[in-house]
């Protein structure tokens, strides 16, 4: 046994931001599903046996689908989805399960240990949308009505709810409180998931193996840009030293959760003091409200926070872009933009676009997660592995995506689309983050709950059994290419022939056939002998047509872009 180690003073680590602890975010963004049989009422007691039955299935402590399956009695489909999900949130890029390619996922399996620890965070319920501090500064970009709350006597109790409260999404020093929050509580718990007996002495004397406390690093990680190649034991004073030649001596379990319980204790009052300090002193674009007003009047808010996360918050009735050059860190949050064109153009592994409506929005090539939440009318151009969609109303999704596209919550009247644009380096972002671009799943969305088990709401009874609604696809007819401008990384030749993704034949059809009658039209314009009063009938003619199109068709934000500054 190795002697206790005094872990640091928590002034220390409150004031040193590499020995600061934090939480994972991404279990906790993307990697919670609203599958009933995932959630336990009493987790610990639940997986310590499932756990135990796990690994006497396993000669190598890993399981496939098939397993998970079983031993869950889910669907295979879901069984899968689960794997899915850990390969896109699991902490370490050597584990083999993220190294997977695509189509090895499910062969190569997912460690027991990991899996158990995914299944007990299925337990945490997030913080609860927020409104905003100051109502009257945002109504005028707030969206206008739309056409379907026309309807809402007849909507259920927590569509009412939705509609009649404008959402915003938590400050991330309140969502990593309450995650540690969260993890401080289960801590005792979770540790008993990954402690194992002395050989010979009972279950009083668990420890920690080296690899057993590896897995923490799923749930924790120290300083602002997490291990950057480092393993989470080296993070630690009980494996930093140890000989890579020799077998590390295990440490008590008790030790352990002492000297984390301390560190996350110390870790909230630091982000207590530091939120005090913020509420005195200048507002910051991702831990405070944004009060948006038209973006002629007011600079619009952005800025990268020291977690790696860049965010872009309250843009209106403008264009913005941002390339990789731009993007500090490997995330992107887009929040509460409005009747806006927002172009980022770069490789990431996550993205979440939280409380916007009227935008055009593309994302380039995310490799792990995206997730859009309470969004109305917006359109989503994205190239990614896997997309979840959750509580969106009439909205369009563009997808190239290798995963399913998950349906949460409560949507109402979403489409989706197979992927429609291009820009100068989509296919060498799309092979950066590791996007297939011969696989694209974009017409097989998969529906989970309409109640989302995970949010901290109250909802109707009977209603947590009720499906999500899917997304119906895009008419072939009135799909069409969409267009970034060529200063922006667009293809010079105006068009977006350089796809990486193929479309479906009715798609191609349709598109090949709109160019022929563009054509001709053109063609017989050109042909046709008209006095100049005709003609200026015509041209005005075609012009109010077209700005009709621009508006009813949500394009007109395109035209943003052309503004000056």
């Amino acid at each position: 046994m190795t002697e206790p180690t005094e872990p640091s003073t928590s002034s220390s680590l409150a004031r040193d931001p590499g020995t600061v602890i934090h939480p994972r975010r991404e279990p906790f963004e993307h990697g919670l599903l609203p599958i009933p049989r995932l959630i336990f009422s009493d987790p610990a007691q639940t997986l310590i046996p499932l756990k135990q039955k796990l690994l006497q299935l396993s000669s190598n402590q890993r399981v496939d689908s098939v397993a998970i399956s079983d031993s869950l009695q889910i669907s295979i489909e879901h069984a899968r989805l689960v794997l899915d999900t850990l390969a896109s949130i699991l902490h370490s890029d050597s584990e083999p399960l993220t190294a997977a390619k695509f189509g090895e996922i499910d062969s190569v399996g997912v460690d027991v240990h990991d899996l158990v620890l995914f299944l007990y965070i299925q337990s945490y319920k997030r913080l609860l949308p927020r409104t905003h501090k100051d109502s009257a500064a945002i109504a005028d970009v707030w969206p206008s009505t739309s056409a379907f709350d026309g309807y809402l006597s007849a909507l259920s109790p927590l569509q009412l709810v939705r509609s009649n409260s404008r959402r915003f999404m938590p400050s991330q020093a309140d969502e990593e409180a309450h995650q540690l929050s969260y993890l401080q509580k289960h801590l005792a718990n979770i540790m008993s998931l990954l402690a194992e007996p002395v050989e010979g002495e009972g279950e009083e004397s668990l420890v920690l193996t080296m690899d057993r406390f590896e897995h923490l690093g799923f749930l924790f990680q120290f300083g602002d840009k997490g291990l950057e190649g480092n393993s989470f034991s080296q993070c630690s004073p009980f494996f930093a030293n140890s000989d890579p030649d020799m077998p590390a001596v295990p440490v008590p379990a008790a030790q352990v959760h002492d000297w984390l319980l301390q560190n996350i204790v110390a870790t909230l009052e630091y982000i207590s003091e530091r939120t005090s300090s913020k509420e005195n002193g200048p507002s910051s674009a991702s831990d405070q409200d944004v009060a948006m007003t038209d973006a002629s009047t007011v600079s619009v808010k952005v800025s990268t926070s020291n977690r790696g996360a860049s965010f872009i918050e309250g843009i209106s009735k403008s264009s913005y872009t941002k390339n990789a050059s731009d993007i500090k860190g490997s995330s992107v949050k887009v929040l509460n933009c409005h009747e806006s064109a927002i172009y980022i153009l770069a490789p990431l592994r996550y993205a979440t676009v939280y409380g916007c409506s009227d935008a055009t929005i593309v994302l380039g090539a995310v490799g792990k997660a995206v997730r859009v939440e309470h969004c109305e009318r917006v359109h989503v151009i994205v190239a990614a592995k896997r997309i979840c969609i959750a509580n969106c109303r009439e909205c369009i999704f563009f997808l190239g995506v290798n995963q399913q596209p998950l349906m949460l919550g409560d949507n109402h009247k979403l489409q989706v689309a197979p992927y429609n644009t291009f820009y100068s380096q989509l296919e060498e972002h799309m092979n950066e983050v590791g996007i297939v671009p011969t696989v694209n799943r974009w017409d097989e969305p998969l529906a989970l709950g309409m109640v989302d088990p995970h949010d901290s709401l109250s909802h109707p009874a009977g209603v947590s059994d009720v499906q999500a609604e899917s997304a119906t696809q895009v008419d072939p007819d009135q799909f069409t290419s969409f267009v970034i401008p060529s200063w922006l990384g667009g293809d010079s030749t105006g068009s977006a022939q350089g796809n990486p993704f193929t479309l479906p034949d009715a798609y191609k059809a349709s598109q090949h056939k709109n160019h022929k009658n563009l054509g001709e039209i053109r063609q017989l314009i050109r042909e046709a002998s008209l006095e100049e009063s005709r003609k200026r009938e015509l041209s005005s003619a075609l012009h109010v047509y077209f700005k009709d199109w621009l508006y009813a068709s949500g394009n007109i934000r395109q035209l943003y872009c052309l503004q000056g500054d």
